[in-house]
């Protein structure tokens, strides 16, 4: 445990995950709180605070501190109207009936296999999120916990001929890979294809503020690795999933009432939880984030966009 300016950080696993106590996020803070909450999310890749009272306009006050807010272009009716940088999650369970599926069926296509659940927030665009800040409002009194995994310790955990070849090589990420298309007519795969946000990405990024090298691999979005076969792009990419969810490099963690989750969506991957739809109890959470840069490959190039624009930032 470290403590810094009154806040101290508690690490929850030995690769990955801090607990942070010592600090109000709905109140007042000075720089050298916030410079040890930054540092705190770039050592340990996702932070979380417990019993806060945050409301929508602290939320957003509190994201603000540590750089510019992503604005969704559209959202569901959960959200709440006078804080477009706020998203609710609860907007997803309107998705099924929009398109014609029950919730169940809905989920099960999204993530029909635990690997493809595995993702980054909109890792599709040329300029993913730089972080995200989650807040829990009502949660199961079981159940729905999340799982991050630390994207640099898994690049480090490869062996050195392995890295070297995955330092040459790019991928095409897109949205609605992760999606199991339904027989006949699909009302979400036309959806998709009329709304396809399309990059190529760096299989392996430089993180821009810790210069860590990043195996940034995630099965909702990767279409393929370039200029291999299929063949060859199916295999590296089972091979680098495997490797990226390793448990030893993960760490779990169970919501609350008014707990906070600050992760560093450059260096991570997470899974959502699978395990409450059977379940009459609400899970509204909600997600403000940062916004980021275009990544960059080891040899200092970056990332090109295929189609859709970039997410809107103020």
């Amino acid at each position: 445990m470290a403590t810094v300016a009154g806040v101290e950080v508690s690490p929850a696993a030995g690769h990955i995950g801090a607990e942070i106590t010592g600090v109000d996020l709905a109140g007042p803070l000075d720089d050298t709180v916030v410079a040890a909450i930054r540092a705190a999310v770039l050592r340990w890749k996702v932070v979380f605070f417990r019993d806060q009272k945050l409301d929508h306009a602290s939320h957003i006050a509190f994201a603000r501190r540590f750089g510019e807010l992503v604005t969704l272009r559209s959202r569901g009716s959960a959200s709440p109207k006078d804080f477009p940088e706020v998203e609710t999650t609860a907007d997803r369970l309107e998705l099924a009936g929009r398109y014609g599926m029950g919730n169940a069926e809905w989920l099960e296509r999204r993530r029909h296999s635990t690997l493809r659940g595995w993702h980054c927030d909109h890792g599709a665009r040329i300029d993913p999120p730089a972080a995200t800040i989650l807040r829990a409002e009502t949660v199961p009194p079981y159940g729905g916990d999340t799982t991050w995994s630390n994207l640099a310790v898994a690049y480090e955990g490869l062996s050195e001929p392995v890295k070297r070849f995955a330092d040459t090589l790019w991928a095409e990420h897109r949205l609605g890979v992760g999606y199991q298309t339904r027989p006949g007519p699909d009302a979400y795969a036309k959806h998709l294809q009329d709304h396809q946000v399309a990059s190529i990405h760096p299989v392996v990024r430089v993180h821009p503020e810790t210069g860590e090298r990043i195996l940034s691999i995630n099965g909702y979005y990767i279409e393929q690795i370039r200029d291999v076969s299929r063949a060859e792009s199916r295999l590296l990419l089972e091979m680098f999933l495997e490797q990226v969810t390793r448990p030893e490099y993960t760490v779990r963690f169970r919501w609350e009432p008014g707990s906070v989750a600050f992760w560093d969506n450059r260096a991570t991957i997470h899974l959502a939880p699978s395990d409450t739809g059977h379940l009459d109890f609400p899970r509204t959470m909600h997600r403000v984030m940062l916004a980021g840069d275009v990544p960059l490959g080891v040899d200092g190039r970056p990332s090109t966009p295929i189609t859709g624009s970039p997410l809107v930032s103020r």
